[in-house]
């Protein structure tokens, strides 16, 4: 497993493996299944699930859930494709949810 160096590191609340940097979140403004959560450019130290079309907030897309490589805990998803122009940015990033990661190095 590779370990992030640096300040301010998120990690799965379950076993602590570190999964994405601070300095990698686009938008804080995002929703999960259980509350608030954060879009990010790069996670590290998960497992892709299998892709899956899922009608999200703001429509179709093609998603797999993100499991943290160590203890298995779903922590998000990553968006694989966006039917709709307006949301393409969002391709390739990550959803964490904010109740699946904690704060290290803060």
């Amino acid at each position: 497993m590779a370990e992030l160096v640096g300040p301010r590191v998120y990690s799965c609340h379950h076993c602590r493996n570190h999964v994405c940097l601070h300095d990698d979140i686009i938008s804080k403004a995002f929703q999960g299944k259980n509350g608030r959560a954060f879009l990010f450019s790069h996670a590290m130290n998960v497992v892709t699930g299998a892709k899956e079309d899922r009608q999200l907030m703001t429509g179709l897309h093609t998603v797999a859930d993100i499991h943290c490589r160590d203890c298995r805990e779903v922590l998000g998803w990553k968006y694989e494709k966006a039917y709709e122009e307006s949301q393409k940015y969002k391709e390739g990033k990550f959803i964490f949810e904010k109740a699946k990661i904690v704060q290290e190095n803060w």
